[in-house]
């Protein structure tokens, strides 16, 4: 996936622009993850807070949109093309300033653009 495009939506994820994706469940490759505590896309950099509930000692986690494959509305659920590991793996998300920080927002990216490529799980 190239970096430029990790902060999009894949045109075959289902996303439907305006669509509110809050309090849909997230699933990686390999199970649930959370929650998505809201969407936000500060300098063009689309992406999802999720929240890990106790999964991740009660920590958030941000997704980039490009790494979303699929959207399931009436299922409220939300798949993720990564594992449950890579997303707790990723940078330490901490405070909402975050989700405005350029510089944090490209290392996320960075992170996510640097995974191998996996089998997306069924939505």
């Amino acid at each position: 996936m190239a970096i430029d495009r990790i902060w999009s939506y894949a045109p075959d994820s289902g996303h439907t622009e305006g669509q509110d994706l809050t309090g849909f469940a997230v699933a990686a490759t390999d199970g649930t993850i959370g929650h998505v505590d809201r969407e936000a896309a500060p300098h063009d950099m689309r992406h999802l807070v999720v929240d890990t509930g106790v999964w991740v000692f009660g920590r958030s986690v941000l997704v980039p949109a490009g790494v979303v494959t699929g959207i399931d509305i009436p299922g409220r659920k939300v798949t993720l093309a990564c594992s449950r590991g890579d997303t707790k793996a990723a940078p330490r998300f901490q405070t909402d300033s975050e989700t405005r920080d350029r510089e944090y927002l490209r290392a996320v990216g960075d992170y996510y653009d640097r995974l191998p490529p996996r089998e997306a799980a069924a939505v």
